[in-house]
């Protein structure tokens, strides 16, 4: 096994599947299903999961609200969808953890990284909710964050694309793929991977990324054996 203890990071926006809002019950069961059978390897495994299906914070100033507030808002977004994700994996018979950046203690545990090495040495799915607990800063941020605090050896960025292109390869035909590709490059090139502040975590505390097409079936389960899938973005230059 390539990698003993991940963190997977999954957008908020994935969970619509085909809808316009919301939880897209298919989608969540395809997610727990990947995520049962890769803790069934042996792999420790941690998610984070954005909100994005139900509020965003920086759309609170778009209608008026005050973005703390709204930012607030987006972390509870998290734990709804925090607990959807524990609730399917559970169906599946898989052992998991709610921990939550805020305390919500009736659904969630508090955050303590203590007990969220335990919970993964344990062999239990760990899942962040609520961010990192402050706001203006991002899940993405939650994400690094969390791997580099509970020593995760890579972040797994799960979204609907199969890597990193030069441009939108949804909207330029002749984007450019990386298969690999280091900190640098994308620094240079100015590629969207994370935002700055999660990136930089993730580059200064030498944690590779890799980002990869969630919604294709196995793909998860082949990355976490070694097989090349999606974007590597590490410190070494490629060749």
């Amino acid at each position: 096994m390539k990698y003993k203890r991940i963190l997977l990071k999954l957008s908020g926006e994935a969970l619509m599947g085909e809808q316009q809002y919301g939880i897209d019950s298919e989608r969540l069961m395809q997610y727990a299903q990947e995520i049962k059978e890769v803790a069934a390897l042996g792999v420790e495994v941690a998610v984070v999961i954005g909100g994005g299906n139900i509020f965003r914070g920086v759309q609170a100033e778009e209608v008026g609200l005050d973005r703390v507030q709204g930012d607030y808002m987006g972390m509870l977004a998290t734990v709804i969808n925090s607990m959807a994700l524990q609730s399917a994996l559970e169906k599946l018979g898989v052992y998991t953890r709610l921990l939550s950046g805020l305390n919500i203690q009736q659904v969630c545990e508090p955050y303590i990284r203590r007990r969220a090495v335990r919970h993964l040495e344990k062999g239990r799915v760990v899942i962040f909710g609520a961010g990192t607990g402050n706001p203006y800063f991002t899940t993405d941020s939650a994400a690094s964050l969390r791997a580099i605090e509970v020593e995760a050896e890579v972040v797994l960025k799960g979204t609907r694309v199969d890597g990193i292109y030069s441009a939108d390869p949804e909207k330029d035909p002749n984007a450019i793929f990386y298969s690999d590709i280091s900190f640098k490059d994308v620094f240079e090139k100015g590629l969207n991977v994370m935002d700055m502040t999660a990136f930089t975590l993730c580059k200064e505390n030498d944690l590779p990324i890799i980002v990869f097409d969630m919604n294709t079936a196995g793909n998860l389960k082949r990355i976490v054996q070694g097989d090349k899938i999606g974007t590597l973005v590490s410190m070494d230059e490629a060749v």
